[in-house]
């Protein structure tokens, strides 16, 4: 009887030793445990295969031929708000529970059914044991049929279901993990050598399912745009670490940039990291080969708030951002269409950077507009009438207080609303009705002197609001409001008056001010030429007020526009009083009318009544 085991032991190592030796021990690349194999695992039995297979005195069901103890665990499956399928249990004898029978590792490698345990020496990569906690891990053994969505190719709802890729099978009409991996070949995919069942450079393998070109009438699909973005086309290179794909570039790395099929940092979505700090990794002005702007530096200024554990950010979050007060990147930009802008338009289109991403219409303030088709739509998601806006005064600055206003001073829907007596041409052009002799035909680089963009009939918000280095304008950083050294994150420097009690002398006057790009109201040279502000071409009080007594703008003018009405206040030309700095005269009420030209208040310890201009 021992004889003829030892015939039945030798003839079935015979047998897997010529398998094996027809695939070559270097198809099988770390999957090769044997004695002489390649992985970091060793046993003793001479033959690769055996380690999973054995032709006799294997498992009889429910998976014939297998030799590795099956785990028994129960797993956390994938979930997020966008995840449309439903996960089950793998079953005993799916082809994903026979991988997880070593890499869920709770069973050791060498656990056989048919030579008991073997003897192994050496450890697993801790990156190829994923334990019971698979929510990092993409979604497989899903519940068929399977859940529509519009990012998901429709070959998928067919009958049978099938992917877009003959080389990426479904395993009973759903996605296993030999769907995407052949245990067998380790080096199909020569540069990215993790035993992929196709070459997956420029994400290829993910396309097999998730289609970036469908189109479903009435539904975003957020993949749209993926062909001409900059993520799916860069030629930047990436530096060792961190480590960001195995392929030498951005575009060719593609969906795996950003996402980690298994044991991702940011569960939902499967991101490198949790919103922002999926971005950081190339972003932060070091990894990328040439390198490309240090957005993140940016945010060691006053800017936008980052998300926090406490407010993240959800893809699946409303338009209107009132669940909370943050703002990530994909707030603003959409990573699978964002594209490099290499011309800057005239307002209000949105910049090639913010292609597909939602916005708010202006309108009302509550109507989703998806994909925004103007830069302030996008704004307007937390910047109109979102209840989570926050006055922090102590981070951006003084913040005026008008004597026409709406209730929501931080909503500005109102103030740069068509119907307001005047206001800066951001969600409408601008009027011709009054002259504005100081309005320049170029808008000023940051150089003060270069002129820029040509002055149109709108203003985009980040004409403003922009870094205060950016590249749009004559500097070497990033375009956007991701941060300033100046209050409000504006681009230049904009002082505000400010009293000990209103009506009272200016506690920081700017008398003669520089009108330089360093000066106080640089951020109005911009665009309006100050020197014929103080020369009194549309009011003969500027060099007094302005120049000899050292007034801000913010005195007499909003920035952005009349967001209320006042029946003591007209309102042309954006005249507005900050009550904070300007008192009544007396009894009498602050007034302004413009076609009067009087006005009758009390500001820097002076009354004003009913004065003509």
């Amino acid at each position: 009887m021992k004889t003829l085991r030892r015939v039945a032991c030798l003839l079935l190592l015979l047998g897997a030793a010529t398998v094996w030796a027809q695939l070559g021990g270097e198809q099988l690349g770390e999957h090769d445990m044997s004695a002489g194999g390649t992985s970091l695992v060793k046993g003793g039995i001479t033959s690769a295969c055996l380690y999973c297979h054995a032709p006799h005195g294997a498992m009889t069901a429910p998976t014939p031929l297998w030799n590795q103890q099956l785990s028994v665990q129960t797993y956390s499956m994938y979930t997020s708000t966008t995840y449309h399928q439903t996960g089950v249990q793998p079953p005993i004898g799916s082809p994903s529970k026979l991988c997880l029978s070593c890499h869920d590792g709770t069973v050791a490698p060498g656990q056989t059914v048919f030579f008991g345990a073997v003897a192994m020496s050496g450890t697993m990569k801790s990156t190829s044991t994923f334990g019971t906690d698979l929510k990092s891990s993409h979604p497989f053994s899903l519940q068929t049929p399977l859940g529509d969505s519009p990012e998901i190719n429709a070959l998928l709802f067919g009958t049978p279901p099938r992917t877009a890729d003959p080389a990426v099978l479904l395993i009973n009409n759903t996605v296993e993990c030999t769907t995407c991996h052949e245990p067998h070949f380790q080096n199909i995919d020569k540069v990215a050598t993790k035993f992929l069942v196709r070459d997956s450079s420029n994400g290829t393998l993910c396309q097999a399912c998730h289609d970036p070109n469908r189109v479903v009438s009435g539904q975003v699909n957020y993949l749209g745009g993926w062909a001409v973005s900059i993520h799916a086309t860069a030629t930047n290179g990436n530096q060792a670490t961190p480590y960001v794909g195995s392929y030498p570039t951005v575009g060719q790395n593609a969906c795996i940039s950003c996402h980690m099929p298994h044991n991702a940092s940011g569960p939902a979505r499967l991101l490198r990291g949790p919103d922002e700090q999926a971005c950081i990794t190339c972003h932060n002005g070091t990894n990328m080969q040439p390198a490309i702007a240090n957005v993140f530096s940016e945010f060691a200024k006053p800017g936008h708030p980052f998300a926090t554990a406490n407010n993240a950010h959800d893809r699946n979050e409303a338009g209107l951002l009132n669940n909370n007060r943050h703002a990530t990147c994909a707030d603003c930009h959409n990573p699978h269409a964002t594209q490099q802008v290499s011309t800057f338009g005239a307002a209000p289109g949105i910049r090639a950077s913010q292609s597909s991403v939602a916005g708010i219409s202006a309108t009302d303030g509550f109507t989703v507009v998806n994909p925004s088709l103007n830069q302030f739509e996008n704004c307007l998601r937390c910047h109109g009438t979102s209840t989570g806006k926050v006055a922090d005064t102590q981070k951006y600055g003084y913040l005026p207080v008008w004597i026409a206003a709406a209730g929501d001073p931080l909503n500005v829907i109102a103030q740069f609303s068509p119907t307001a007596t005047s206001s800066h041409p951001v969600t409408h052009d601008r009027s011709s009705t009054l002259p504005q002799p100081s309005l320049r035909s170029q808008m000023l680089n940051l150089d003060g002197t270069t002129p820029g963009r040509a002055m149109g009939t709108r203003i985009f918000c980040t004409d403003c609001h922009n870094s205060d280095d950016n590249r749009e304008f004559g500097g070497s950083g990033p375009n956007g409001p991701h941060g300033s050294k100046f209050f409000h994150i504006l681009e230049r420097r904009y002082e505000f008056s400010q009293t000990a009690s209103p009506g009272g002398q200016i506690t920081n006057p700017y008398p003669n001010p520089d009108l330089s790009v360093n000066g106080p109201y640089a951020m109005c040279g911009k665009c309006h030429d100050l020197s014929q502000v103080l020369a009194d071409t549309s009011f003969t009080k500027h060099s007094s007020h302005v120049g000899s007594d050292g007034a801000s703008c913010s005195v007499c003018h909003t920035g952005h526009g009349m967001g209320g009405q006042n029946t003591s206040v007209s309102g042309e030309r954006l005249v507005n009083f900050d009550v904070n700095v300007v008192a009544p005269n007396g009894t009498t009420p602050i007034t302004y009318n413009r076609a009067a030209r009087t006005c009758t208040l009390t500001c820097h310890g002076v009354p004003h009544s009913n004065s003509t201009y």
